[in-house]
C-alpha cells in the first residue's frame, strides 16, 4: 500500500482560502457570507463528518469581511469543530424546531460590522441553501441587510486546488486504479452486475478508499444504453459490453473516472467506437491547458466523435471539474467557456451514442498545470480489453 498524503490539511491552507474569499468579498461589496452545505463548510473550516448524512440538523459558517470564520452549529457538533482551526463557535441545542439556529445566526451577522449592508449566499447555479426556505426567509427579516448569491464565486474559488488539495485527488485516481486493473482476473459471464460491483468495492476499500459512494454499471449484448444506473442481478453474458463507472473518495476528495470490458468478444462497431472515444480523450488532453477554455476542450473532443459516427451525445457534456464533490463546476459543454487555469482538477469524458441504443463512454481525470496538464489516472488501454 503506498505512502498516503497527510490526512487533513495544515491550518495555514484554510488561511488561505478564507483570505482569497474575503478578496472577493471587498471586490463584491459584502460584509459577511454564510454557507450551509457540507462541501462548502469544510472547504473553509475543515469540519469532516458523516454526520451531514443526518438531515435533521442545519449547519452554519459565517466568513466575514475580516478576521476567521465563525461557526453557528448544534451542540453535537462542538467538539468537533473545535478541533479544527475555527475558534469562535456558538452552539444551540437542535433539533429546535420553532428556532433552530435562526436568530443565533441572525445575531451573529448583525454583530459584524455594516459597511457594505449586504450578505452573500449559494442562492444559484448548482447550489443550494441547506435549511428550510422558510427559515431563510425569516433570516431575511432579521439580518437588515440585502442578501445576494455569490454561488459562481464560491465555485471559482474552489475551482483552483491548492498542491495539497490536488495530491489528495491523485491518491484517490491511483487507488481506483488498482482496482479496475484487478477487474478482469474476477470479472466471468455468468456474474451479475452487482456482484462485480461489490468485489470492485472490496478492493477500492482495501486499497485504501474511505468510502465509494457512487459505483454504477451498465451491460447489454454489445453495448450499454444507460450510464446512470446500476448495477443491477442482470447476469453478464458472453458478447456483453460492461462499463462501471466510480466515484470514491480519500479524505475526502474524489476520483470520477470509467472503465470498459467485453465478454468473450465484440463487435468490429463496438471497437471502434471505444478507439474513438480513447482518441477524443488524447485530443481534450492536449487541448487542456491555461488560456484556453472548457469549450475548447468539448470541441476538440467532439470533432473526433463527430468524425467517427456519433449518432449523438446524450451525456450533455463531455467531463467537469472535480475535487471534495463528484461533479463540480465548470462542464466541458459547447457553450461554458470558462478559461482555464493552473490548480484546475478535471474530467475528460467523451461519450458517443454509435448505433441504436448503444452507447460508448470514457472517462480519466486530469489537471492544469502551467504548461499544460498533466494525468492523474492511468490512462485506459487503447483497444478494448476482452476478457475470455
Amino acid at each position: 500500500m503506498s505512502n498516503y498524503p497527510q490526512r487533513g490539511f495544515d491550518h495555514s491552507e484554510f488561511e488561505k482560502r478564507t483570505s482569497r474569499a474575503q478578496k472577493i468579498m471587498h471586490n463584491m461589496k459584502l460584509d459577511a457570507i454564510f454557507i450551509t452545505t457540507e462541501p462548502n463548510v469544510r472547504y473553509f473550516s475543515g469540519f469532516h463528518t458523516q454526520f451531514w448524512r443526518s438531515p435533521t440538523r442545519p449547519w452554519f459558517l459565517v466568513i466575514p469581511l475580516e478576521g476567521k470564520p465563525i461557526a453557528v452549529i448544534p451542540e453535537i457538533g462542538a467538539s468537533g469543530m473545535a478541533s479544527t482551526w475555527i475558534d469562535n463557535i456558538v452552539t444551540w441545542p437542535s433539533p429546535k424546531p420553532k428556532d433552530d439556529g435562526i436568530s443565533l445566526l441572525a445575531e451573529t451577522l448583525n454583530s459584524l460590522p455594516a459597511r457594505f449592508g449586504r450578505v452573500g449566499a449559494t442562492l444559484g447555479i448548482e447550489s443550494h441553501l441547506r435549511m428550510p426556505v422558510n427559515n431563510y426567509l425569516k433570516l431575511t427579516e432579521l439580518v437588515k441587510k440585502d442578501f445576494v448569491d455569490i454561488s459562481l464565486a464560491i465555485h471559482g474559488l474552489r475551482q483552483i486546488k491548492s498542491s495539497a488539495e490536488i495530491a489528495k485527488n491523485r491518491e484517490i485516481c491511483h487507488i481506483t486504479n488498482t482496482a479496475f486493473d484487478r477487474v478482469p482476473e474476477y470479472a466471468r459471464s455468468g456474474m451479475s452486475e452487482r456482484e462485480v460491483c461489490k468485489q470492485f468495492r472490496i478492493d477500492l476499500l482495501s486499497e485504501g478508499a474511505d468510502e465509494c459512494p457512487y459505483i454504477i454499471a451498465g451491460s447489454g449484448p454489445d453495448g450499454y444504453d444507460s450510464i446512470i444506473m446500476g448495477p443491477t442481478d442482470r447476469l453478464l453474458e458472453q458478447g456483453d459490453v460492461l462499463i462501471i463507472d466510480t466515484g470514491a473518495v480519500r479524505d475526502g476528495y474524489f476520483s470520477d473516472f470509467d472503465r470498459n470490458w467485453a465478454f468473450g468478444y465484440a463487435s468490429e462497431q463496438t471497437k471502434a467506437a471505444y478507439r474513438a472515444t480513447y482518441a477524443a480523450t488524447t485530443k481534450g488532453f492536449e487541448a487542456a491547458r491555461p488560456g484556453a477554455t472548457t469549450s475548447d476542450i468539448y470541441y476538440a473532443m467532439w470533432k473526433v466523435l463527430e468524425a467517427n459516427g456519433a449518432l449523438g451525445n446524450d451525456v450533455g457534456r463531455l467531463g467537469h471539474g472535480l475535487g471534495i464533490e463528484l461533479t463540480e463546476r465548470p462542464s466541458n459543454t459547447a457553450t461554458d467557456n470558462t478559461v482555464l487555469k493552473p490548480g484546475m482538477v478535471m474530467t475528460l469524458e467523451p461519450g458517443m451514442v454509435y448505433a441504436p441504443g448503444k452507447s460508448m463512454v470514457h472517462e480519466e481525470n486530469i489537471v492544469i498545470t502551467e504548461n499544460g496538464a498533466e494525468w492523474l489516472t492511468k490512462r485506459a488501454e487503447p483497444e478494448l480489453i476482452i476478457i475470455s
